[in-house]
């Protein structure tokens, strides 16, 4: 099943990279951040039904589940699943207001 990456999930990548990179400055980590989402990526293209559910109260995320990314399981994969493909919605650290987040998302 094809995967992909909604603009807000790649943000938070991105986001979180960088912080290992440049405001961590454990480059080694961000490296190693980048591959782990990719693995995590490959992993729940296999088996996305493997995932828990996330319960949120957005309409537009019914059914979301969650999976935490290989080696960093404090940051999960939100996403959902449909005939065509997973959607990553968002990869957001534990630490941040994720059901807010995941209750303001607008469009997925």
């Amino acid at each position: 099943m094809k995967i992909t990456f909604r603009q807000a999930s790649l943000d938070d990548v991105i986001r979180q990279f960088r912080y290992y990179l440049a405001q961590a400055d454990v480059p080694e980590v961000s490296v190693r951040f980048k591959a782990a989402v990719r693995k995590t990526a490959r992993a729940i293209q296999e088996n996305p039904r493997a995932a828990p559910s996330y319960a949120v109260n957005n309409q537009q995320l019914q059914n979301l589940r969650s999976w935490p990314i290989i080696g960093f399981e404090a940051l999960p994969f939100y996403f959902l699943i449909d005939d065509e493909a997973i959607r990553v919605i968002r990869i957001l650290h534990g630490k941040r207001d994720i059901k807010r987040i995941l209750e303001q998302q607008k469009s997925v």
